[in-house]
């Protein structure tokens, strides 16, 4: 059993110290982005500009001046974006807002750098460049919006109304963007209006699937004789709180604790290290987490 001194040795072991870990997870997440942005812009130029579909959003209206002035979308994305992150600065999270000018101007970068893939990945039926635009694109903005950020534009919109009233993300994505496409169709033709519309409905459920993906909640049971020292640990290295719960052995009468705590199936991973660096003989039970409500350590699972 490791005594309390031998913490920091052991968070240091786990993770390569805080302020390392802190840089690695940015610098991770800041990645992710990019390369989220680099397949939503390729999914863009490779199925939906080849066949003038739209987009919603500021991502259609810079389609629109492409396909009006010929300037590719990523510099009209830019231009357009930036009132409204200056207005995002002061109503929502500085974190967020700094994330998402990220995923803007990797978006903006990547839609001017692949504007001419279509020569090299030519489709040219439009069905499929519709189900495959929407599905692809939509993973891309799904791992920008599973790191917490978005490409600017009515994303941006979109989060401010989800903070004030817990809306689903993909519902207000599809009612927002798909607004300004139906008025869209007064500047294009109503059939490649309703293709865009049938995108927008599967990139929202894309999207909805990628961002849940990994955020799955567990009901984490650990069953150690060491439950200070991992519950501290799990506290500092995960920031997650710890409940103990008192049972007994119902054969020989002692008294146990069993560490109760809700993750997300990335924090179980990094939890089973954690463990496994100071008790390897303690047993865990992992559980789905059905449905939370209110704080994190009042749920139901089965």
């Amino acid at each position: 059993m490791p005594k309390s001194g031998n913490l920091p040795i052991i968070l240091e072991k786990s993770f390569g110290g805080k302020d390392n870990m802190e840089f690695q997870n940015k610098l991770y997440k800041i990645l992710k982005i990019t390369f989220g942005s680099f397949i939503y812009a390729a999914a863009i130029n490779i199925f939906i500009v080849p066949h003038r579909l739209l987009s919603g959003g500021i991502a259609g209206i810079s389609l629109i001046m492409q396909y009006i002035t010929c300037i590719p979308s990523g510099y009209w994305v830019f231009i357009i974006n930036l009132p409204l992150f200056i207005i995002g600065y002061r109503l929502i999270n500085k974190k967020f807002i700094l994330l998402s000018f990220v995923g803007m101007l990797s978006m903006s970068f990547f839609l001017i750098l692949t504007k001419n893939i279509s020569f090299l990945v030519s489709i040219d039926d439009l069905i499929i460049s519709t189900i495959f635009g929407a599905v692809i694109s939509g993973i891309g903005m799904g791992i920008i919006f599973k790191e917490g950020a978005s490409q600017g534009g009515t994303d941006i919109i979109a989060f401010i109304i989800k903070k004030n009233n817990g809306i689903k993300l993909s519902t207000l994505y599809f009612i927002l963007n798909g607004a300004i496409v139906i008025s869209e169709m007064f500047i294009v033709n109503i059939k490649l209006t309703l293709y865009t519309i049938v995108a927008m409905y599967i990139k929202a459920i894309v999207i909805d699937k990628i961002v849940n993906l990994y955020n799955k909640k567990k009901v984490l049971m650990i069953l150690t004789s060491n439950e200070k020292e991992i519950s501290l640990c799990v506290s500092k290295c995960i920031g997650k709180e710890t409940i103990l719960l008192y049972g007994e052995n119902a054969y020989i009468g002692s008294e146990r604790k069993v560490i109760y705590c809700i993750v997300n199936e990335k924090e179980l991973g990094r939890i089973k290290t954690l463990i496994g660096n100071i008790d390897i003989t303690a047993q865990m039970s992992v559980l789905e987490a059905i449905d939370i409500q209110g704080k994190e350590w009042l749920s139901l699972a089965v």
